[in-house]
């Protein structure tokens, strides 16, 4: 039995002429690059415009992969970037909760996995209601405050990895992070108080003083509605 492709390999593939590299590579790391375009963007219909748009462009310009990184550090690059770009283009600031599907699966897209909290009714409804309020906070923030929490907190990628998804210093995706975690531990004191047991289980929001606190971060979305799937863009 052959061994599996590596992701460098299906690229360079595509770029040969492969009809079916890229639907391969795509198909492959789906369901992360779709969890970063919902919680990037805050809603599945502006994350499937920009997953769409990702895509295209990686699909078009795989050519000027240099390998200096990861293939999946280039695809989030080419994702979150298209993302970026629709936000900042149509001034979104989003406000409300992000789809309840984000709560359907605890063991795709993202670095943490589920718990065994769903076994117990009360404290899923209770954790339920908190990944509500912090996605509902999360989508407060600025874009690049949003982007780099997503990336560093929700999907695990390190601050260097970061820095070349957004093309800017490691310095700024910690500034940008630093700053994200303490406006959502504002945001979470005023929309966790009034949470049902949140007074003898509160969660942590608020980092401590001189080392940052991740936030917690809910399980990601539900993969199926992602666009494209099953062949290129």
């Amino acid at each position: 039995m052959s061994e599996e492709p590596t992701d460098a390999e299906l690229l360079a593939a595509h770029v040969a002429g492969d009809p079916e590299a890229f639907s391969r590579l795509f198909t492959r790391h789906r369901d992360r690059l779709w969890a970063v375009a919902v919680r990037t963007t805050g809603n599945p219909h502006d994350a499937a415009d920009g997953l769409q748009d990702g895509l295209v462009a990686a699909y078009r310009r795989a050519d000027s992969f240099r390998g200096d990184a990861a293939v999946t550090t280039w695809l989030h690059r080419v994702v979150v970037n298209a993302c970026l770009d629709r936000l900042r283009a149509a001034k979104v600031r989003r406000t409300e909760a992000l789809p309840d599907d984000l709560d359907d699966r605890g063991d795709r897209g993202s670095a943490l996995t589920a718990t065994g909290a769903e076994h117990d009714p009360e404290q899923a409804a209770i954790g339920a209601d908190r990944r509500r309020a912090l996605l509902a906070a999360l989508a407060t923030l600025p874009v690049e405050q949003r982007a780099a929490l997503v990336l560093v907190d929700m999907e695990g990628h390190s601050v260097a990895e970061v820095a070349v998804m957004l093309e800017c210093a490691e310095g700024t995706v910690k500034s940008r992070c630093s700053r994200g975690r303490e406006r959502l531990a504002v945001l979470l004191r005023d929309r966790l108080a009034d949470t049902p047991g949140a007074s003898r289980d509160r969660p942590h929001a608020e980092p401590r003083a001189g080392r940052a606190r991740p936030i917690p971060v809910p399980p990601s979305p539900d993969p199926d509605p992602t666009p494209g799937e099953g062949g290129a863009p």
